[in-house]
């Protein structure tokens, strides 16, 4: 017998936590130049403070407007998990505050993404735990469900599955299958030595340009004097 749209799973598979660690000190962008630009969230998913996310998705679908799965997912959430929710951009009601929030970092949870709305966004700016999320509204939620947890979900315009590895920055989130991360890992990182030496290029004025008039003649672009 299956609930479709009202269930949990209860054990999932994390990856390992030096492969997830070795994400720690790279940009989202550079990542995700990696991943043919196709793997951030959708703008509309902003920081809340400053605090760098990384961790392992632990994922949950809301009905629009109703917390009751998100509060089950954080009473079963392991630490390093971060709590990332389909809440179908909903921005009537908010769907996470400061309890919920305080209550989550406690037990571990290593962040919070919210495609929906949140409050207590004052006291949020100031915590150590990344929070992510849509829009802010001081209307509370309804606890009435359904939902499911640990199942794939859409967030941001971006399918996320439990387990997978998110990096996330004051720029987004991007959002990596365990099993493609090992080459990911080594992409971004040869992309971070590349930028480090363009920069050293632009610090001395030796950046080289002629790359930007190449692809535009080989484009057709007409010069007009």
């Amino acid at each position: 017998m299956s609930n479709t749209g009202f269930r949990i799973v209860t054990t999932i598979n994390r990856p390992d936590k030096d492969l997830v660690e070795s994400f720690r000190s790279l940009p989202v962008a550079n990542i995700a130049d990696c991943m043919n630009r196709a793997c951030c969230l959708d703008a509309s998913i902003r920081p809340v403070n400053d605090v760098l996310l990384l961790g392992t998705a632990f994922t949950v679908k809301c009905r629009p407007g109703d917390n009751l799965l998100l509060h089950k997912a954080i009473d079963m959430a392991a630490p390093g998990d971060i709590i990332i929710v389909d809440g179908q951009g909903h921005l009537k009601n908010s769907l996470i505050g400061e309890l919920m929030i305080s209550w989550a970092r406690r037990r571990g949870v290593s962040g919070i993404i919210i495609d929906g709305a949140i409050r207590d966004v004052a006291v949020l700016r100031k915590m150590d735990i990344p929070v992510y999320a849509a829009g802010i509204t001081a209307n509370g939620p309804y606890k009435d469900g359904p939902g499911e947890i640990n199942l794939p979900i859409t967030c941001g315009g971006v399918t996320v599955k439990p387990g997978d590895i998110l990096v996330g920055d004051a720029d987004s989130i991007v959002v990596i299958d365990p099993k493609d991360a090992p080459e990911i890992l080594k992409k971004a990182r040869a992309k971070v030595a590349q930028e480090v030496e363009k920069m050293k290029d632009i610090n001395a004025g030796t950046y080289n340009r002629a790359w930007v008039d190449k692809e535009l003649k080989e484009k057709g672009c007409e010069f007009i004097d």
